[in-house]
């Protein structure tokens, strides 16, 4: 690769990793989809899910990224020449190409929301206003086209200046930020009458309401919240120095990842509990039903505003990494041909995101499997795409990179024994592949 660029530092690539890692998986799809599954239930499949399958997926695609120092396509030829694994990476791109057409949809729905609360226009409004508020909102053709657009701007703009420059330094920024604004949202959701069933609910499990669909769920979220299956996590690896150890940088993510899962539980559901609303509210639990939660608080419109700005820190974080591993790879890491690549993906990506973009306007009597472009894209990603890349991710790592190499890529920078490697190798090699195979085929069936 030409002009290989790297990380500045350990936690400039771990806040970068886990700022795409938290994004809309932890704040806007945990919360709704937690809300129809049971709560505690989900929380607690979740967790198992992110601990046996999604860390030794997200170490495995650090081992791929860092031993090659290669984009997702070539890191597989390197490990595999004269074969055809590279196309794992392909299907990453596909997949955060997909992913990020319709992520950037709601992007755009977040900045229409801040400007909405930031001109009052979201003041005195009841439960029914929000809902017609929404619905006339999203199924504007013009402002929701140009919304999205803003969005992938946004993007575009951070990518395209690099990994340090770009990249670290915005998440450098915004990660922070994002945890002082959750902090303070949570102080004052706890603050409020009945707070306490919203916290009930998201820590004691209701096994009854668990069903296959719950477990394929919590599945396809412990990937999607963990960014792992479509390699993206091979090419932010690709740029960590080799003096840093894989493990303690994944262990990080993924316990940053479970705190902040835990933040945007503790400030949505003790709040909506606590108004006596539903959490079962599905995808528009943000848009319809929180606003309507922060109306009803003294000062709730700020609050609100900081909560849509640490939700739109998230959606970016996550969006810098979706149109990063597309760009590595068409630009073939010359930093030269980054700007672009950035401006052509991007835009191609926000034109491909259009029929999602109208799934709630003209386009909502277009259904396909029942489903709108919008939902059809979200199940996609999710529950195919993911985890068809997480099962060839494990399969690919033990096959075609030897025991011993694989210690010594995982056992640099210190921090992991042969006992750890034993563990991890058995979960990546037998049991990583075999759960995905069982979750996917009884769901299916089901």
């Amino acid at each position: 690769m030409k002009n290989q660029e790297q990380w500045s530092s350990k936690i400039g690539f771990i806040l970068a990793a886990g700022g795409s890692a938290i994004g809309l998986g932890a704040i806007w799809k945990f919360p709704y989809i937690a809300g129809v599954s049971g709560g505690g239930a989900f929380f607690f499949i979740f967790i198992l899910f992110t601990l046996i399958l999604g860390l030794p997926l997200l170490m495995a695609e650090f081992v791929i990224g860092r031993k090659t120092q290669k984009d997702a396509v070539q890191a597989y030829k390197a490990l595999a020449p004269n074969a055809g694994w590279h196309w794992i990476g392909y299907l990453g791109i596909v997949t955060c190409f997909i992913l990020l057409s319709f992520y950037s949809v709601i992007g755009g729905w977040i900045l229409i929301y801040i400007w909405k609360a930031v001109t009052g226009q979201l003041n005195g409004l009841n439960q029914a206003g929000f809902q017609q508020l929404f619905g006339e909102t999203i199924a504007n053709p013009s402002i929701s086209l140009s919304v999205q657009f803003i969005f992938m701007f946004l993007t575009i703009i951070v990518v395209a200046k690099g990994i340090q420059k770009g990249i670290e330094k915005a998440s450098q920024i915004m990660m922070p930020v994002l945890f002082i604004l959750f902090i303070a949202l949570i102080v004052r959701s706890l603050s409020l009458d009945g707070a306490m069933k919203g916290v009930t609910f998201l820590f004691q499990p209701d096994f009854r309401k668990v069903t296959a669909e719950t477990i394929l769920f919590a599945l396809g979220q412990s990937f999607f919240a963990l960014s792992v299956g479509v390699s993206v996590m091979v090419t932010y690896s690709s740029y960590l120095s080799k003096k840093e150890s894989l493990f303690r940088s994944a262990l990080s993510i993924v316990g940053m990842n479970i705190f902040i899962i835990v933040l945007s539980g503790l400030a949505i559901f003790p709040a909506v509990f606590s108004f006596g609303l539903k959490p079962d509210a599905g995808p528009v639990l943000l848009f319809n039903v929180l606003p309507n939660v922060f109306n009803k608080m003294a000062f709730g419109m700020v609050f609100f505003i900081a909560f849509l700005v640490l939700f739109l820190f998230a959606a970016l974080t996550s969006a810098f990494s979706m149109l990063e591993i597309i760009v590595s790879v068409i630009s073939k890491g010359d930093v030269k041909k980054r700007t672009k690549w950035s401006w052509i993906i991007g835009i191609a990506i926000f034109l491909f995101g259009i029929p999602s973009a109208l799934s709630y306007g003209v386009l909502s009597d277009v259904l396909i499997f029942g489903k709108t472009i919008f939902d059809l894209a979200d199940y996609l990603v999710s529950n195919v795409l993911m985890p068809l890349g997480s099962l060839l991710i494990a399969i690919f790592v033990p096959l075609k990179i030897k025991k011993s190499a694989l210690y010594e890529e995982l056992s640099a920078g210190g921090g992991f024994s042969m006992g750890l490697f034993n563990i991890w190798y058995f979960l990546i090699r037998y049991i990583a592949p075999i759960a995905i195979i069982i979750v996917t085929i009884y769901v299916i069936k089901g």
